[in-house]
C-alpha cells in the first residue's frame, strides 16, 4: 500500500496486531533493506504490521520496501516533516498491542521482537521497554539506557566527568556505565532506535511531540511515560545492532542545530519551572555555546576538506 501525502493517514486494520512496527527512513536505503530483511525473519510466529515513513528521499523506491515486506504500508511525505511528526503518522493508526519505533540503521536479531513481545505480555506495569543495542563493532550505544537530563546530570556530561569516571555512581549516572551492559535494569529513557512501547501508553499520554524535529522526542514521550506511572526496562537478554547516525551524516549543519534546539526545547518543557531563573539562563547559554563551536569546527574541517 503506498500512499504520498504531506500528513497521510494509513487506514487503521480491522484486526489487533502483537506488534506495530514503525520506521521513519530518510536518505538511507542500504540501512533501510537490510533492516527489513531482519524484520521479516523476527516478525516469524508473530502477527505484525510494518509502516516505513519515508521523508521525502531523493532516491526513495517503494519497490525496496514491498518486495521484502509486501504487506507494509508505505508512506512518502511530500517534504521533510521531522521524525516526531512522520512516526506519529503511523502511531495515530496502529492496531498493535506493542507499538515498536525503530530505526532504519538497526538489525534485529531473529528472536527479538519475539522476545520482547513476550517480555512486555509478562510485565503489565512496563509501559515501554528496549533490548541492548551495539553498535558495528559490539560496543554498547550508550544510549540505549539512559536517565533523564537534569541540569547536574547535564553538567557532568558537558565537563567530561561522566566519560574520565565512568564508573562512578555520581558522574556515570546519565548513561548509566558504572552498571553492567547485561544487567536488566529499570532506567528514565531508551533511544529510539528500538522502543517497544505499550498500546495503552499511547492511548495515555499522548504521541511524541512534534515540536521535537529530530532527537529529543524519545526522552520527551519517556518523560511523560514516567509521569503517568509506567516502568521503563532495559532489557538486554536479546541484542540489536545500531548502525547509528546513518541519515544525521546527510546534514552536519542541520543535525547540529536540531541536537541542540531539542535540549532548548526539553529543558523548557520540563525543568525551566522548577530551578531558579539563572540556572536557566545559564543552561541556555551552555547551550547556545556548545552548539556555535560545533558549528565552527564544521565549517573549518569543511573548508579544510576544499582546500
Amino acid at each position: 500500500m503506498l500512499q504520498y501525502a504531506a500528513a497521510p493517514e494509513p487506514e487503521r486494520k480491522a484486526a489487533v496486531q502483537d506488534l506495530s512496527i514503525v520506521v521513519v527512513h530518510f536518505e538511507t536505503p542500504n540501512e533501510l533493506e537490510r533492516c527489513l530483511a531482519s524484520v521479516k525473519k523476527a516478525s516469524a510466529g508473530l502477527a505484525t504490521e510494518v509502516f516505513v515513513i519515508d521523508n521525502f528521499s531523493t532516491t526513495f523506491d517503494p519497490s525496496l520496501v514491498t518486495d521484502t515486506l509486501p504487506s507494509a504500508i508505505v508512506v512518502r511525505n511530500d517534504s521533510n516533516v521531522g521524525f516526531a511528526r512522520a512516526a506519529n503518522q503511523a502511531l495515530r493508526v496502529a492496531s498493535g498491542r506493542n507499538l515498536l519505533l525503530l530505526n532504519p540503521d538497526t538489525l534485529v536479531a531473529p528472536e527479538t521482537l519475539r522476545m520482547m513481545v513476550d517480555y512486555m505480555d509478562a510485565h503489565p506495569d512496563v509501559g515501554c521497554a528496549t533490548p541492548r543495542l551495539v553498535l558495528p563493532d559490539g560496543r554498547l550505544d550508550l544510549a540505549c539506557r539512559r536517565m533523564f537530563p537534569t541540569p547536574l546530570r547535564a553538567f557532568y556530561r558537558m565537563t567530561l566527568l561522566s566519560r574520565l569516571f565512568p564508573r562512578s555512581r555520581r558522574f556515570g549516572q546519565y548513561n548509566l556505565t558504572y552498571l553492567d551492559e547485561h544487567a536488566e535494569t529499570e532506567i528514565d529513557s531508551p533511544c529510539g532506535a528500538f522502543m517497544i512501547v505499550r498500546r495503552e501508553v499511547r492511548d495515555q499520554v499522548g504521541m511524541l511531540d512534534e515540536r521535537y524535529f529530530m532527537y529529543g522526542e524519545d526522552l520527551d514521550w519517556s518523560f511523560r511515560m514516567k509521569q503517568a506511572g509506567w516502568r521503563i526496562m532495559y532489557v538486554p537478554s536479546t541484542t540489536v545492532v545500531h548502525v547509528k547516525r546513518a541519515a544525521s551524516r546527510q546534514s552536519r549543519t542541520a543535525t547540529i542545530h536540531a541536537f541542540h534546539e531539542a535540549m532548548r526545547i526539553f529543558y523548557h518543557r520540563h525543568y525551566e519551572r522548577h530551578y531558579p531563573r539563572p540556572l536557566a539562563w545559564l543552561t541556555y547559554a551552555v547551550i547556545n555555546v556548545r552548539e556555535a563551536l560545533e558549528l565552527t569546527s564544521v565549517r573549518v574541517r569543511s573548508r579544510g576538506a576544499r582546500a
